[in-house]
């Protein structure tokens, strides 16, 4: 029977695949990360596609992103950082995923956040997304573009970078990045038939009411 730390390599290695089948992620883009314990985090490491992960590819760190344990050949992605940055300031948060997902990247590229109240189901789940300011990649400047959101956000965009997201457990960091693309995708679509149609205020209102009620 699997221990804890197995089952959740397995998951990581997993939501890796549907990155990539996803086409969230090309190459070795990409990375994902869950909270082990109160101090180690797994990380998918650099260099390896997300599509073809294995467990033991995967490597142990602590909050301050020393290597504690990593295979032979295997050491992790250096914008580990921004998965650190949320797990020392959100401790109730235990999963992060960065991909870079088409339609999410491409309002990242322009610079558009992706605040207009379209759909409910986006509304209820995670409300307007916004946009981080660009950072040079592994360095210390995109953990700290993260810091206006913190606590406040599930997920955003990194200009012209690609998305972030974080959960309360990595499967639901996951199901962020998917409710990010989803809702990008249908934005750019509404745009396309030059239907983009905000919901009104009191109606908006209501669904906001409505995230306690499910959980969010």
């Amino acid at each position: 029977m699997e221990n804890h730390e197995q089952q959740l390599r397995r998951l990581i290695c997993e939501i890796g695949k549907n990155l990539f089948n996803k086409d969230f992620v090309a190459a070795n883009d990409g990375n994902i990360s869950a909270r082990l314990s109160a101090t180690e985090v797994l990380a998918s490491p650099t260099g390896v596609s997300k599509g073809y992960l294995e467990p033991h590819m995967l490597v142990k760190v602590n909050l301050q992103g020393d290597i504690l344990e990593a295979a032979e050949g295997y050491r992790p992605s250096t914008e580990v950082k921004m998965h650190l940055k949320i797990y020392n300031e959100l401790p109730e948060m235990n999963g992060v995923v960065h991909a870079h997902p088409p339609y999410s990247t491409a309002f990242a590229i322009k610079g558009e956040a992706l605040d207009k109240m379209l759909m409910p189901e986006s509304v209820i789940a995670m409300g307007d997304i916004p946009l981080a300011k660009y950072g040079t990649p592994s360095t210390n400047e995109i953990p700290d573009s993260l810091e206006p959101f913190l606590g406040k956000k599930t997920a955003v965009l990194l200009e012209s970078h690609g998305a972030l997201t974080w959960g309360k457990d990595v499967m639901s960091a996951y199901m962020n990045m998917e409710r990010l693309e989803f809702t990008a995708k249908l934005t750019y679509l509404a745009r396309m038939l030059d239907g983009e149609r905000e919901l009104p205020q009191h109606r908006i209102d209501e669904l906001v009411a409505l995230r306690s009620f499910y959980g969010m």
